[in-house]
C-alpha cells in the first residue's frame, strides 16, 4: 500500500493539511545591509529558507521575510565608510580609520557615487552629504546581498525597512509613534524609571524617567524602555512597531531565526508577541555558530571582505547543495563543525554525497533496466505484484518510507527542519545497505530478466525510494541528480 500510495501521487506523499488555513510569517538573515554576506549567515539562511518551505509542504500559507536594519548607527558608518571611497574614487589616497567598514566591497560604491555627482559631493556639508548617500549606499549593498543569497538558493518574498517604521505619514505620525499610541491606549506602556540592573549597564538604560512596555508582565525579565528621555526611540521600539506590523497583516505564528547572539532577545520578543495578540504565536528558533575548519585546521579569513569568510567564497569553493544540506545536519542550536574538505569528498562519510548518491543509484537501475530487460522498468508500476517484495532489506526500506508522512508532520510542528536531513539520511543508508546485499547475493538485485515480475515489483521499490528522496531534497533545496559526475 505505502508504494501504491507514492507511486499514485508521487508530488504530493507526505504533504500534510496541518498548516491549512494558518498563516505564517518566517524572518530569516535580516542581516545588516553593511557588506557581503558572510558565513555566519549562513546557517540562518539555510534554516530559515528550508523550514518555510517544509512549513509550505505540510499546508502553511507562508510569506518570507528579510529585515533590513536601515535605521540604526552603522548606517551612519556605513555612509562614512562609502564617503571615503568616493573620494579613493576621485583620485584621493584614502586611509581607513579604525571603526570604518574596510572591505573592498565599498569600491564599487565610491565608482558609482563619482559617476552621478561628479565631484559635487564635496562642495555639501558632511551631514548633508552622508544623507545623500545613505540610499544609495543601503540599496547596493542589498543588491550584493540579494546576489550573495541566490547563490545559495535563499530567498525573500518581503524586505522590509526599518527605516520604514521612523517615517512620517501626512498626519505626522511614524509607525513607533502609532505604536506608542496604541500600547498607551491599552495600559502596555506607562512612564517610569527602571532599577539599575545587576551586572553590566545595557545601553537602554537611564536613571530617568522613560516609557517603558510592562514586558515582565508578559512573561519577560523586566520591563523594557520604548522611548529615552530625551524622546527619542530605543531600538527595542522599532523591533515592537515591526511585530505590531506582523500582526496587523494577520499572522497566526512569527517565525524569527535569529543567531545565537541574540539568546537575550528571546523573553522581550515573545512578551511583545503576547502582549500584541491573544492567538498569533511568536517562535524563536536560534543558530548556533558554524566552525570552518580545512583538514581540521581554522580556515583563514577573507580577503575581499576585510575581516571574515564571505558566503560566496564557500559556496564557490564547495557547491551550493553540499552548504544546504550540511547546515542541516544538526539541530540549528547545536554547534556545527564546517570542514571543506570532507563536504568535498565522495564518501559515506560526507552526508550530501551518501543521499544524493542514493537518488542517483536508483535512477541507475532504470538505465540498467533499459539496457538488461527493455520496457521492464516501464508503464505504471502500481500494477506490478508487490507481494512478491518479502525481503527483510525490501520490508526495511518500505517501513521506512511509510515514515516520511509523519517526519514530515512532526518537523513542521516543531520548526526542525534537521528532522527530514536525518530522515534522508537513515532512507539512503537502508537503500545503500540493501544494494550492497545485492552485490553479494544475486538474487537480490533489481532486477533478473528471468524473474519479470519480481523485477518489476523491486523497480516500483526503487522507484519509490526515489521519488521520497528526491521530495525529500527539495523540501531543504538540494537538488537530486540522476548521476553523481
Amino acid at each position: 500500500r505505502v508504494i501504491d500510495t507514492v507511486l499514485a501521487h508521487p508530488h504530493d506523499f507526505g504533504r500534510s493539511t496541518l498548516g491549512t488555513g494558518r498563516k505564517v510569517n518566517v524572518e530569516y538573515v535580516s542581516a545588516n545591509p553593511t557588506g557581503p554576506m558572510h558565513v555566519g549567515h549562513c546557517r540562518g539562511a539555510v534554516v530559515g529558507d528550508a523550514l518555510a518551505s517544509l512549513l509550505q509542504f505540510a499546508g502553511f500559507s507562508v510569506v518570507r521575510e528579510y529585515y533590513i536594519n536601515d535605521a540604526g548607527g552603522q548606517i551612519e558608518v556605513l555612509a562614512r565608510s562609502a564617503l571615503l571611497r568616493y573620494r579613493e574614487a576621485l583620485g584621493e589616497a584614502i586611509s581607513i580609520p579604525e571603526g570604518l567598514y574596510p572591505g573592498d566591497y565599498l569600491v564599487p560604491v565610491g565608482v558609482a557615487l563619482k559617476a552621478e555627482h561628479g565631484r559635487g559631493l564635496l562642495d555639501r556639508d558632511e551631514a548633508e552629504a552622508l544623507e545623500i548617500v545613505k540610499p544609495v549606499v543601503i540599496s547596493m549593498m542589498m543588491d550584493m546581498i540579494r546576489g550573495d543569497l541566490a547563490v545559495l538558493g535563499v530567498t525573500h518574498e518581503v524586505f522590509f525597512s526599518e527605516r520604514s517604521l521612523h517615517e512620517r505619514g501626512p498626519d505626522g505620525a511614524s509607525e513607533i509613534d502609532r505604536m506608542i499610541a496604541d500600547f498607551r491606549a491599552r495600559d502596555l506602556v506607562y512612564d517610569g524609571r527602571l532599577p539599575p540592573p545587576k551586572g553590566q549597564l545595557p545601553e537602554d538604560w537611564e536613571d530617568r524617567e522613560q516609557v517603558l512596555f510592562k514586558a515582565a508582565a508578559y512573561g519577560d525579565d523586566m520591563d523594557r524602555p520604548i522611548s529615552k528621555s530625551d524622546g527619542s526611540y530605543t531600538y527595542f521600539a522599532a523591533d515592537v512597531a515591526y511585530m505590531r506590523s506582523k500582526v496587523m497583516r494577520g499572522f497566526d505564528e512569527m517565525i524569527f531565526i535569529l543567531g545565537a547572539d541574540h539568546g537575550g532577545y528571546v523573553k522581550r520578543l515573545e512578551a511583545v508577541g503576547k502582549a500584541l495578540s491573544a492567538h498569533a504565536k511568536v517562535i524563536v528558533r536560534l543558530c548556533q555558530l558554524v566552525r570552518l575548519t580545512r583538514g581540521g585546521e581554522p580556515v583563514k579569513m577573507s580577503k575581499r571582505s576585510g575581516e571574515f569568510v564571505t558566503l560566496r567564497e564557500v559556496v564557490e569553493e564547495v557547491g551550493r547543495d553540499a552548504v544546504r544540506f550540511m547546515m542541516l545536519m544538526r539541530k540549528n542550536d547545536a554547534p556545527l563543525d564546517f570542514d571543506f574538505l570532507k563536504v568535498k569528498e565522495q564518501s559515506k562519510d560526507n552526508p550530501v554525497f551518501y543521499v544524493q548518491y542514493a537518488h542517483a543509484r536508483c535512477r541507475s537501475v532504470f538505465r540498467q533496466a533499459a539496457e538488461q530487460a527493455p520496457g521492464l522498468g516501464e508503464g505504471d508500476l502500481r500494477l506490478a505484484q508487490l507481494g512478491r517484495l518479502t525481503d527483510s532489506g525490501e520490508m526495511a526500506l518500505i517501513r521506512r518510507i511509510a515514515e516520511f508522512p509523519r517526519i514530515v508532520e512532526a518537523a513542521a510542528d516543531s520548526h526542525e527542519p534537521h528532522r527530514i536531513s536525518f530522515f534522508l539520511h537513515d532512507l539512503a543508508g537502508d537503500f545503500h545497505a540493501h544494494w550492497n546485499r545485492g552485490k553479494e547475493n544475486p538474487q537480490l538485485r533489481f532486477i533478473n530478466p528471468e524473474e519479470p515480475d519480481l523485477s518489476r515489483a523491486r523497480l516500483a521499490l526503487v522507484e519509490t525510494v526515489a521519488i521520497v528522496l528526491a521530495t525529500g531534497l527539495a523540501i531543504l533545496g538540494v537538488d537530486a541528480p540522476s548521476e553523481m559526475r
